[in-house]
């Protein structure tokens, strides 16, 4: 059975990790990526964690293997007239092209959506800004960082009365990729039947602004965001997280308070608490809320969170789990018995952990096939086999400094 986007090719005109990852997923899903470095400095991923002092001799580059996976790697100088023709011939045996440079780069070297479409009136043209392709800042860089702050979502995250809170590196623009990668595939839908091609565009800002769809759907519509929440007041008590007795956290989630109360009190061996006045309904709950999670926390305190998970899982069905860190996920036994991290053989290092693609296809799975390419990899191979060109015609923009 093939692979869902097998037949469709995509130029990945790419840096860092918004763009990267974008046709990273197409590429999981089987489409032909082929990646565009500049001939000298290449994608500047390929050093970050050399620049931060994270690179080990025998380990993968994580920051560049977990987004140019599954890509061939051709170096072309666009600032060179005979490196845009390669690209323009690229172009019209392609179907998606995808650049995430600042705004206006892309116009002047003469890889813009007007420009190709020329080479190629089917081409889906995918762009990933920070701010959005329309206003006064459309022209503007920007990083994960930026977009964090700029969506509101660092003031969201974190309780209330604490200072901007700063996430896990990267999420602004895994959001943005994977914002973008839907674009992209809501267009080679469209192509396919209606036969036309289109730009399409997604920003760090504008994905970032509909993760938070719920909080700013409250923002226009009732007057104000759900506001920064405080663990220790929060107004339903089954919905928050506690500290256990080893220094371990668990969370619940209980939406329907009131129908859990009395199953959750006798689990925890506090029957007394479903009679008091102050804990009885919904509406109590949250007018003492503070009182009734200090019972709560003292109560966890005393077991180890494996013991509380074993107590509260057999009392029935409540709703509850163990909060992880980032290093306990690849051995959750549900990320592993879903694939969620999945075994590789890389060429270089051996046995490797990576991600697995995020959706599930029962005929067509995504595929890790192949490690990051190597800077340069596939120029010859890509010209040989896409463009036909000869050796000679390889060493001319060799000579040329082209490639």
């Amino acid at each position: 059975m093939p692979s869902p986007l097998e037949g469709i090719r995509v130029i990945d005109w790419t840096i860092w990790q918004q763009g990267p990852v974008c046709s990273v997923m197409l590429a999981d899903l089987g489409a032909e990526v082929i990646k565009i470095e500049d001939r000298i400095n290449g994608d500047p991923g390929r050093s970050l964690t050399r620049a931060v002092g994270l690179d080990h001799d025998d380990r993968p580059n994580f920051y560049f293997e977990a987004t140019n996976r599954n890509k061939r790697s051709l170096t072309l100088d666009l600032k060179n007239p005979q490196g845009r023709e390669v690209l323009y011939a690229l172009v019209a045996k392609s179907d998606v092209f995808v650049q995430n440079f600042r705004g206006g780069v892309a116009r002047r070297l003469g890889v813009d959506y007007e420009t190709l479409r020329k080479h190629n009136p089917k081409l889906i043209y995918a762009s990933g800004s920070g701010y959005g392709a329309q206003g006064p800042e459309a022209d503007e860089p920007s990083f994960d960082r930026l977009a964090l702050a700029r969506s509101g979502l660092m003031l969201a995250a974190g309780e209330s009365g604490m200072p901007p809170c700063g996430i896990a590196e990267g999420i602004a623009d895994q959001v943005g990729a994977i914002t973008l990668s839907h674009g992209i595939l809501s267009a080679l839908v469209a192509r396919e039947r209606f036969g036309v091609g289109q730009e399409v565009h997604a920003s760090l800002l504008g994905s970032m602004a509909w993760l938070q769809n719920l909080s700013l759907s409250s923002r226009l519509m009732m007057g104000a965001a759900i506001p920064r929440g405080d663990r220790k007041r929060a107004t339903n008590p089954l919905w928050n997280h506690y500290q256990c007795g080893d220094d371990q956290w668990l969370a619940m989630g209980m939406l329907q308070a009131d129908r859990y109360w009395p199953t959750f009190c006798e689990a925890i061996e506090r029957g007394d608490m479903i009679t008091d006045e102050r804990f009885s309904t919904l509406q109590e709950r949250a007018r003492h809320s503070q009182e009734c999670i200090a019972i709560i926390d003292l109560v966890f305190a005393t077991k180890s969170r494996d013991q509380w998970l074993d107590i509260l899982q057999k009392a029935g069905d409540l709703i509850v789990t163990a909060v992880n860190s980032v290093d306990d996920v690849p051995n959750d036994p549900q990320v592993v018995a879903n694939g969620y991290v999945q075994d590789f053989e890389h060429p270089q290092f051996g046995d490797t952990q990576v991600i697995g693609h995020p959706v599930s296809l029962s005929e067509t799975p995504a595929e890790v096939r192949h490690a990051a390419p190597e800077f340069g990899q596939h120029t010859e191979e890509v010209l040989q086999d896409v463009l036909g060109f000869s050796w000679e015609q390889i060493e001319n923009l060799r000579n040329s400094e082209a490639i």
